[in-house]
C-alpha cells in the first residue's frame, strides 16, 4: 500500500480578511454613532471616544484572533454582527448617561464596557478549552441538574433577592454590587439538557397515538417531559414572579421538541398548556393578574398611576411614536423620560432616535444572527448538534421576540432583557458564551475533510 499523509485543509486568507474588515466595518458604524451622539448633545465630539473605540476595537480583535486561532472554520459572519449589537448598545447606554434624570445616573457605559471585557473573556476561554462540542453530551443529566439549581437558586434564603418585585437575583450578604441574575446561565444549561435527552428519547417521542381532528396526538405516557417542564414554567412564573424566564425555558423545550420529532402536535399541546397555566395563574395570583391588566387596558389612568402599573409602558410606546419613521436622531430625543431605559427598554429608546427605520435594521442583524445560527445547525453532522445548534439559534429568536412584543404591547411584559444591548452583566455574559457555543459548532461543520496527498499513483481519503 502506498504512503498517505493526511493534513487538515488551512482556512483560505481571503476568508480571514474579509472577517477582519467586517469587524472593523462594525467598530467604525459604532464609533460614528458615538460621535453623532457627542454632536447632538454638546456641539463637539465625545472626549472618550477614543478611548472607547481603542477599547472596543481591541477586545474584538482579541475575540477574532482566539477565533482564527482556535475555531478558523467558523461562520466569518457571527462575530461581526454580535460586535455591532454589542456596541450600539455600549452608545445608546453611553446616551442615556449623559441625560440629568434618575435614568441617566443609573446608566453606566464604564460597567457594561467592563462587562464586554469580561463576555470577550468568557467567549474565549469556551473556544480554547471547549475543542469539541459534541462532549456536552455526555454531561445531559449534569447540565440538567446545573440548570434547574440556576433557576430555582434565587429561592434560597439569604442568597436570594428581590428588585422590583422579581424575585430572580442571588448575591454576597452585604455585597450590594455582587449580583448575578442565575436563570441567564440556566437557559444554557437546559438547552445542552433538552437536546441530549431528546436525542436519547426522540423515537418515543415521534411515535403517534390517538388522532383528533388533523392532529397525531402523542402517547399519553410520553407526554411526562412536556408536564414536567410546564410544572417547572410555571414555578418560576408563580414562585419568583418571572413571567420571561418561564416563557423562555417552556417556549425553547417545545420548539427544540419539534425539531427532534417533526410533530406539530407538540406546539399545539405546549401552547394550550402555557396559556392555561397564565390564565390560572392569573386567576390565583395579584402579581400576575396585574401584569394582564396592563396588558390589556395599558392607557387606562389608574393603571398609569399605579405603582408598577402602565406607565413604563405607555413612555416606551410614546417614545416610539414619537420617533416615526426616521427617528429623531442620535442625542435629539427624550429617552431619559422612560423608566428603565437602559435595562428593559432600551429597544423603545433607540426606537425613538433611529425611528422605524433603524429597528428595523437592528432586527435585521437579529435575524442574520440566528439565521446563522440554524444554518449551522442544519450543517452539522450529527443529532446532537443539530438540536443543540437549534435551541441555541431559537432561544435568542425568542428573546428578542418577548422583550419586542412585551415593548410594543403585542405580549405581556415579562421583564426579559434585549440581548447584547441592555446595561447588565449577566445577560450578556450569558449570551457571549451562548455565541461562542455556535461559533465553535459552525466551525466544525464547515470545515472540510482532511486532505490526503497523492503518493505513487494512488489516493486514499481519511476523514474525521
Amino acid at each position: 500500500m502506498s504512503e498517505v499523509d493526511v493534513s487538515p485543509v488551512p482556512m483560505p486568507a481571503k476568508r480571514r480578511g474579509a472577517q477582519l474588515l467586517m469587524l472593523a466595518l462594525a467598530v467604525a458604524i459604532v464609533m460614528g454613532a458615538y460621535a453623532n451622539v457627542g454632536l447632538a448633545l454638546d456641539g463637539q465630539v465625545p472626549s472618550g471616544m477614543l478611548t472607547y473605540g481603542l477599547s472596543l476595537g481591541g477586545l474584538m480583535l482579541a475575540a477574532y484572533l482566539v477565533l482564527a486561532k482556535f475555531a478558523p472554520w467558523a461562520d466569518p459572519l457571527i462575530l461581526p454582527l454580535v460586535t455591532l449589537v454589542n456596541g450600539l448598545g455600549l452608545v445608546m447606554i453611553y446616551r442615556l448617561s449623559e441625560s440629568d434624570s434618575n435614568t441617566g445616573k443609573l446608566a453606566s457605559p464604564n460597567s457594561q464596557l467592563l462587562w464586554t471585557l469580561v463576555g470577550i473573556v468568557l467567549f474565549s476561554l469556551t473556544l480554547i478549552f471547549l475543542r469539541d462540542h459534541r462532549a456536552l453530551q455526555r454531561l445531559t443529566y449534569t447540565a440538567g441538574a446545573v440548570g434547574v439549581f440556576l433557576l430555582v437558586s434565587p429561592l434560597i434564603p439569604f442568597i436570594g433577592r428581590e428588585i422590583n418585585g422579581a424575585r430572580i437575583w442571588v448575591g454576597v450578604p452585604g455585597v450590594s454590587a455582587a449580583q448575578i441574575q442565575p436563570a441567564e446561565f440556566a437557559k444554557l444549561a437546559l438547552v445542552v439538557f433538552f437536546a441530549g435527552y431528546l436525542v436519547a428519547k426522540r423515537d418515543v417521542l415521534a411515535l403517534a397515538g390517538r388522532r383528533l381532528l388533523f392532529i397525531d396526538l402523542p402517547r399519553a405516557r410520553d407526554l411526562g417531559p412536556v408536564l414536567i417542564i410546564w410544572g417547572v414554567s410555571l414555578g418560576v412564573l408563580v414562585m419568583q414572579k418571572d413571567l420571561g424566564s418561564s416563557l423562555l425555558l417552556f417556549g425553547t423545550f417545545i420548539a427544540m421538541l419539534y425539531i427532534a420529532t417533526q410533530r406539530s402536535s407538540w406546539v399545539i399541546i405546549g401552547i394550550l398548556l402555557f396559556v392555561g397555566g397564565a390564565i390560572l395563574a392569573g386567576m390565583v395570583f395579584d402579581h400576575v393578574q396585574q401584569r394582564f391588566e396592563v396588558f390589556l387596558n395599558p392607557s387606562d389612568p389608574e393603571l398609569f398611576t399605579r405603582t408598577g402599573g402602565s406607565a413604563q409602558l405607555m413612555q416606551g410606546l410614546f417614545a416610539l411614536g414619537s420617533g416615526g419613521i426616521l427617528g429623531t436622531g442620535l442625542g435629539q430625543g427624550h429617552p431619559e423620560l422612560i423608566p428603565l431605559a437602559f435595562s428593559d427598554f432600551i429597544f423603545s429608546a433607540t426606537g425613538e432616535e433611529l425611528g422605524l427605520t433603524g429597528l428595523m435594521a437592528l432586527l435585521m442583524v437579529y435575524a442574520l444572527i440566528v439565521e446563522r445560527g440554524l444554518r449551522t445547525a442544519l450543517a452539522a453532522r450529527d443529532p446532537f448538534s443539530k438540536l443543540l445548534g437549534g435551541g441555541l439559534s431559537f432561544i435568542l429568536a425568542w428573546q428578542v421576540f418577548i422583550i419586542v412584543g412585551g415593548v410594543t404591547n403585542l405580549i405581556p411584559l415579562t421583564g426579559l432583557v434585549t440581548p447584547f444591548m441592555s446595561q447588565g452583566g449577566s445577560a450578556l455574559l450569558a449570551n457571549w458564551i451562548l455565541i461562542a457555543l455556535l461559533v465553535r459548532m459552525s466551525d466544525s461543520a464547515r470545515r472540510p475533510p482532511p486532505q490526503a496527498i497523492q503518493n505513487e499513483g494512488m489516493t486514499q481519503v481519511f476523514q474525521r
